[in-house]
């Protein structure tokens, strides 16, 4: 497994994650460790989990912290605050100091471990200055119950603004941001990369297969597989299922047949050909999803292919184009 380092951390990642959103939800305990295991034994080493996932607030967090045991040492584990279960859009108080504190702690007891090796806010908090985020998750790192901090669902302004009181006041930066990317969602590109760029974050792509639009199981006008994202998430079927997006599924689609190649090959491959990605963070319910997700990064794209692709998808770099709103971070 090919690994990558998150950002100006020194931690080093695997190219594929593990994202546990239905850990606890659309997974149970006996099917999430299926998961989990087939992905240690892949070589799987960045695990990413938040609060606010499955059914009950923790819930995903609590599976993780049975499962590992002894291997929490083989693991980066990733988790975030600031967002409860189906609450999107509030996330008003949920990055100060005092929530900050007492969800760290939380997070610690649910996944049986001494230290969190990325902490990230899951999104904006607009009533909480950053200085006061920052000095909080400062101390943590300093206390070592944290290694590496990170945002998920910010604008560009928003890092930048960070990044700047970070450095101004000593404190402790923001190494990755975790935000939505595909062939199918490519509006952070126009502002979001380069921030990311000018100050080394490392970007963790989730929603990288663009909720299976990009596996090739889905067809226009077809019935969405049973059990699917796309089969029971109303929220879901209004971001990803529109005319532009089957129209661009469909010439992907056949660029890869005619080189013998598949359309999960294709949306992994092209993610991890940018340098700034570290991991690609993709959920799993069955451990065969992992095995394809791990054979799918072996695609280097030619810059030829790379600018054909980057043609076809011209229309997803639109904000607007399945782009997830700063607030609407509880599907990351």
């Amino acid at each position: 497994m090919q690994t990558r380092t998150l950002g100006r951390s020194g931690i080093a990642v695997s190219i594929v994650g593990l994202g546990t959103n239905n850990f606890g939800d659309r997974t149970d305990f006996a099917a999430s460790a299926k998961v989990l295991y087939r992905a240690l034994d892949l070589g799987i080493t960045l695990i990413d989990t938040a609060d606010a996932y499955g059914k009950t607030h923790g819930a995903s967090e609590e599976i993780i912290g049975r499962l590992l045991g002894p291997r929490r040492k083989d693991v980066v584990l990733a988790t975030k605050f600031g967002i409860e279960p189906g609450r999107r859009g509030r996330g008003r108080g949920r990055a100060s100091r005092a929530y900050i504190m007492e969800a760290v702690e939380a997070s610690l007891k649910r996944l049986r471990t001494d230290w969190i090796d990325l902490y990230q806010v899951h999104q904006p908090d607009p009533e909480t200055p950053i200085e006061e985020t920052l000095g909080a998750l400062d101390d943590l790192v300093k206390a070592g119950k944290v290694r590496a901090v990170g945002c998920s669902n910010f604008s560009a302004d928003r890092v930048e603004a960070a990044m700047g009181v970070a450095q101004a006041r000593g404190l402790t930066a923001f190494v990755a941001a975790q935000d939505q990317y595909s062939l199918l969602a490519r509006g952070i590109e126009r502002a979001l990369l380069p921030a990311l760029a000018r100050h080394g974050l490392a970007l963790l792509p989730y929603f990288p297969l663009a909720s299976g639009l990009l596996t090739g199981k889905y067809k226009p006008g077809a019935a969405m597989p049973e059990g699917s994202r796309l089969s029971y998430s109303q929220r879901h079927i209004a971001r990803f299922v529109t005319e532009t997006n089957w129209r661009m599924v469909e010439a992907l689609q056949a660029f890869c047949d005619a080189r013998g190649r598949g359309l999960l090959e294709l949306a992994f491959g092209w993610l991890v050909g940018n340098p700034r990605v570290a991991s690609v963070i993709a959920g799993a319910t069955r451990p065969e999803q992992l095995d394809a997700n791990v054979r799918a990064v072996d695609w280097a794209l030619t810059p030829a292919e790379r600018a054909e692709v980057e043609r076809i998808t011209e229309a997803a770099t639109d904000p607007g184009q399945g782009r997830i709103r700063e607030g609407d971070g509880a599907a990351a």
